[in-house]
């Protein structure tokens, strides 16, 4: 036991250890300089019958066997030794001491000349008295310095680690990403396998993480590799359009049925085909007006997110929703595309109103208006129709008519008869405008691919806040029965939190079951280090007083990814946790790990990647044709469609404010 009697012993053994030492080197020195001993005066003849007992032994027949036993006595009464210690103590000096100890030591041993005269006798003896000395100072600080260094790992980091998933799980859906971790110290390779992408994946991570180079280019490839329709809004078109266009190239063979390709851009009209999102065939009632309507005005109105459910928020969303389902009963449907429903909104109040009296299942919808028309409430109807008015002017662009009221495909592209590849390509330069109409293409996607008996489908956000998407929560609820994979990618939660509010964000975030995150902090980091969970780490610290350093270890539960290492992650360095399924089960979830990127194949690739294709030569004449003819036909439709229509165009009156 550590009690008071056995440290002192300890103590005594050592002192006595070191005095042995000291008595070898003595009776060795005493006899090589014997002469310069007996010079000083130093001699006896009693001293000589002592020390000639002890010479008899083997021990001191050979100098160097002697000045060894010596230096070994002393090793040992160093090792034992618990003098106070020294923070301030570095390796470099000790090793310094140790190495010139030893030469001064054993050094004269190597030299030509004998120890016959007084000169070389003292040589010798202070050279080895002074090589002692060097190997105790050197050999005390090298106990002092391997004592106090317990903790080598100053930020934690070795241990944190844990074990992660080390094999490769595949199967028809899945995304395979090949990483390395550390591991106590020492780097293995591992996968971070996405099994299970209908669970949805949500790719977090500041500019410059890494979230498009080393997860989305991996989810567009080897789900097109595994013959999924795909759905991608490519935010800084066309980084991503690229790659699925030219992989869809290679990989075209895999599909049943090979799909085709489409594209929308606002800004390149010869590489964007042209797509109606209002199609009337894909309307069955009016809810589906409604929810149209609403995607376009919070689009629109990113503030709006917040109020829904206030009377001037719904009112205009009604009022869109009335005119929406008007064209799409006109004529069956003929002019219903956004270009018509922004014209035919700038129309005066009392030409409108009677034109939209001429269905009846909006009725009920304009009432409100046409109410506060006939009462002459001009504030209270500005007030409900205006916001509209104003915010849909924005879309009115020869361009943005152009491309939103053709028909080159439509957006069911899972059904299995005709897969396609969609892609949206926003402009970070104008995404308030085209965010608002890319969000409608996204809700009447959606509401077409998540349906039964259709082929698999992947549906890829890039910079998903930059869209209104409203019910993304469902589709991530229900879609996974209908192989359908949500992906979305966001820098932080506080964006997504600014631009869907803090419930939907919250919603967002906690419903997904697959996460990767590059570098983030504040909220976002904390939120994914509790999700991570705790392991097991061990706890130590060091103790130092005038005579004694105390170590005490223990473990305790404490977070595998803190916060502070989330923040503080490299490029290609990603956290997360990933979600099984029932056929595959995954006991090592979570996973802190670098993503292996091959650099030069995938260098080698772009460089044969083919330009998106030119599908049309566009000039500005055609453009602006069109644009007139979509004004020319709700002029047609406005005064066509009224009782007794006039010849001469009427005036577009509004009531006298009272």
């Amino acid at each position: 036991m550590n009690t008071g009697e056995n440290i002192q012993g300890l103590r005594q053994i050592i002192d006595f250890t070191r005095l042995l030492s000291l008595a070898v080197l003595l009776l060795h020195s005493y006899h090589v300089c014997h002469h310069i001993f007996r010079v000083w005066g130093l001699t006896a003849p009693l001293a000589d019958r002592i020390a000639s007992n002890f010479l008899q032994l083997p021990l001191f027949q050979n100098p160097l066997l002697a000045k060894s036993a010596a230096l070994l006595l002393l090793a040992v009464s160093l090792l034992g030794s618990k003098g106070r210690k020294d923070e301030n103590v570095r390796l470099r000096p000790v090793l310094l001491y140790l190495l010139s100890g030893l030469l001064f030591y054993f050094g004269p041993h190597s030299l030509p000349w004998g120890l016959s005269g007084s000169g070389e006798q003292q040589a010798y003896l202070a050279s080895s008295v002074l090589g002692f000395l060097l190997l105790l100072a050197g050999g005390t600080r090298l106990s002092r310095l391997l004592h106090l260094q317990l903790q080598q790992d100053v930020f934690n980091r070795h241990n944190e680690t844990f074990p992660q998933e080390e094999r490769l799980l595949a199967n028809a859906y899945s995304v395979n990403l090949p990483a390395r971790y550390c591991l106590r110290g020492k780097q293995r390779r591992s996968w971070i396998n996405i099994i299970n992408p209908f669970r949805a994946l949500l790719v977090i991570g500041t500019p410059g993480a890494g979230k498009s180079y080393f997860v989305i280019r991996h989810v567009i490839t080897q789900h097109i590799r595994k013959g999924f329709a795909l759905f991608l809004y490519d935010f800084k078109y066309d980084d991503l359009s690229r790659i699925a266009y030219n992989t869809l190239l290679r990989e075209a063979h895999r599909y049943p049925v090979p799909p085709r390709f489409y594209l929308i851009n606002f800004d390149d009209l010869s590489r964007t085909h042209r797509c109606n999102p209002l199609d009337p065939d894909t309307m069955t009632d009016i809810t589906d007006a409604t929810e149209a309507s609403r995607t376009i005005m919070l689009g629109l109105n990113r503030e709006w997110i917040k109020k829904q459910g206030d009377f001037f928020v719904e009112s205009p969303i009604n009022f869109v929703t009335a005119i929406i389902w008007f064209l799409k009963k006109y004529e069956q449907g003929r002019y219903c595309t956004l270009p018509h429903v922004i014209e035919l909104m700038q129309a005066g109040y009392q030409e409108l109103f009677a034109l939209l009296r001429t269905e009846p299942e909006i009725e009920v919808l304009i009432n409100p208006f046409v109410s506060a028309f006939e009462h002459e409430a001009v504030d209270q109807l500005e007030g409900q129709i205006a916001s509209a008015k104003i915010s849909m002017a924005r879309l009115s662009s020869p361009q943005l008519y152009y491309v939103l009221s053709g028909h080159d495909f439509t957006l069911d592209l899972n059904n299995p008869q005709e897969p396609k590849i969609i892609c949206l390509g926003n402009n970070p330069q104008k995404q308030q405008v085209y965010g608002a109409v890319l969000s409608l293409y996204v809700s009447r996607t959606i509401k077409l691919v998540n349906q039964k008996d259709k082929l698999k489908s992947s549906l890829i956000f890039d910079e998903f806040p930059t869209i209104y998407f409203n019910g993304i929560d469902s589709l991530i609820a229900t879609a996974r029965s209908n192989k359908v994979a949500t992906t979305l990618a966001v820098q932080d939660y506080s964006q997504l939190k600014k631009d869907y509010g803090r419930e939907q964000a919250e919603v967002i975030m906690n419903i997904v079951g697959n996460v990767i995150s590059g570098q983030v902090s504040g909220d976002t980091a904390r939120q994914l280090s509790e999700r991570f969970g705790k392991i097991l780490q061990q706890r130590q610290s060091v103790s130092v007083n005038s005579s004694d350093t105390s170590v005490s270890r223990s473990t305790q539960l404490e977070a595998a990814i803190p916060a502070a290492t989330i923040a503080s992650l490299s490029s290609g360095e990603f956290v997360g946790t990933v979600a099984d399924d029932p056929q595959c089960r995954i006991h090592l979830k979570t996973f802190h790990a670098s993503i292996c990127n091959d650099h030069r194949a995938i260098a080698r690739e772009e460089a044969g990647y083919q330009d998106l294709p030119v599908l049309r030569q566009v000039d500005a004449t055609a453009v602006q044709a069109q644009y007139a003819r979509v004004k020319a036909e709700v002029h047609a439709i406005l005064y066509a469609a009224l009782p007794g229509p006039s010849s001469k165009k009427p005036a577009r009156t509004t009531p006298a404010r009272p």
